[in-house]
């Protein structure tokens, strides 16, 4: 992740200075710390009635043309379900109303430094599904049949259902 040179607030140059019990980049003009938090993302474990988790292949990169969960990053004014279950929208076409926590965590990440990703259980939905936005392709999968799933937080989500 690139290292921040300027106040997002002043423009002034940025330092780094220990505060908070930390180092930190700092704004000697605005005398502000410059706080650097995750990025937050959902993704969701989808299961059909034959209880095969739904999974999209990749058309972007990182890991393009991997497995994943339909799923993505948080927009402004949006709750976590919401996010999710436009992600789910755009890359499936299909549309829920309900969902369940699945459970939260953090993954290092080459663009963004940290996600919380935020996984979701959706058990009932509607609409044909097909793959859209940036997937190339879709597909259920029994838990026995799973390809390699491009990261090791959908692994874990995936996990915690069958579980």
């Amino acid at each position: 992740m690139k290292t921040k040179t300027n106040c997002p607030y002043c423009g002034a140059t940025l330092t780094t200075r220990f505060t908070e019990g930390r180092d930190r980049r700092y704004c000697d003009q605005c005398r502000t710390p410059i706080y650097e938090n995750p990025i937050p993302a959902t993704c969701l474990v989808v299961v059909d009635s034959d209880d095969r988790v739904l999974l999209v292949k990749r058309g972007v990169e990182p890991k393009i043309g991997m497995w994943c969960l339909p799923g993505g990053f948080m927009e402004l004014d949006e709750t976590p379900e919401n996010a999710a279950f436009r992600e789910l929208s755009e890359e499936t076409g299909l549309s829920a109303a309900n969902a369940k926590l699945l459970g939260v965590t953090s993954m290092p990440n080459d663009q963004y430094h940290t996600v919380l990703m935020i996984g979701y259980l959706v058990t009932k939905y509607r609409g044909l599904p097909a793959a859209g936005d940036d997937a190339t392709d879709l597909a259920f999968f029994d838990s026995d049949d799973l390809p390699e799933v491009a990261f090791q937080s959908h692994k874990e989500f995936i996990e915690a259902y069958f579980n």
